[in-house]
């Protein structure tokens, strides 16, 4: 797949502090087919808007992909009662991917409110855009409603035997709904329902609350050192 490379500069680490991270973009010349899109995972590629990248930090390995056998996953007593929680109550909708005003104040408040900005600014539609919905990959959007209300979303790309989980935001006034959980539990069944194997959880790193909740969702195999490992 030939892709053209548009950034390589160290910068600082976006997980953990006082580390210096590299992460060259790479941009493909092309959409990419299903069959392209599960190598690039299996190789711990993300995409970022129309971009692909994997760390390539020489002096930190912290970082591992994560993927999830979804036919082997079991939900936790937590997890479980996440479920319970909202089963019933909470409307699950996959379309295709959108900005609506409702869009773009959740996505707002959730990364300001749950400290995830490193700006501190607030994103305008084209910089939401440019991040979700430019997309080189099978794009989607799963929709979580509370009757009338969005409270939640997901984008996810989709390869030929996988599912990316790329992004999730929700309304903070429902953070006692473990929306977060909730949602990657029926992004897991929606995978299993479509007849792919994996749900990849984008990056693990020990260290890094944003991310090392991952770990929780078991069992599961990381990327370390270029070896997919299993951990039960």
């Amino acid at each position: 797949m030939k892709t053209l490379l548009v950034h390589d500069a160290p910068e600082p680490c976006p997980y953990l502090p006082g580390q210096t991270a590299r992460m060259p973009l790479h941009l493909p010349v092309k959409p990419i087919d299903p069959q392209a899109f599960d190598k690039l995972l299996e190789l711990g590629t993300r995409r970022s808007g129309p971009l692909l990248y994997r760390t390539e930090c020489e002096s930190c390995q912290a970082c591992e992909p994560i993927r999830v056998d979804v036919n082997c996953f079991a939900p936790s007593r937590t997890q479980r009662r996440a479920l319970k929680r909202n089963e019933g109550e909470i409307e699950v909708r996959l379309v295709r991917p959108m900005l609506t005003a409702r869009h773009l104040e959740l996505y707002n408040r959730h990364k300001l409110e749950r400290n995830l900005s490193r700006s501190g600014e607030l994103t305008d539609a084209q910089g939401y855009r440019a991040h979700l919905l430019q997309t080189c990959a099978d794009t989607r959007e799963v929709q979580y409603w509370l009757g009338e209300e969005l409270v939640a979303v997901s984008i996810l790309d989709f390869g030929e035997e996988s599912v990316s989980g790329v992004y999730h935001y929700f309304d903070p006034d429902h953070e006692d709904r473990s929306l977060g959980v909730y949602s990657k539990l029926q992004e897991i069944a929606l995978t299993r329902r479509e007849g792919r194997r994996w749900f990849y959880l984008g990056l693990y790193v020990e260290g890094c609350g944003s991310l090392s909740y991952k770990a929780m969702y078991r069992p599961h195999q990381r990327r370390i050192h270029g070896v997919w490992t299993d951990f039960s």
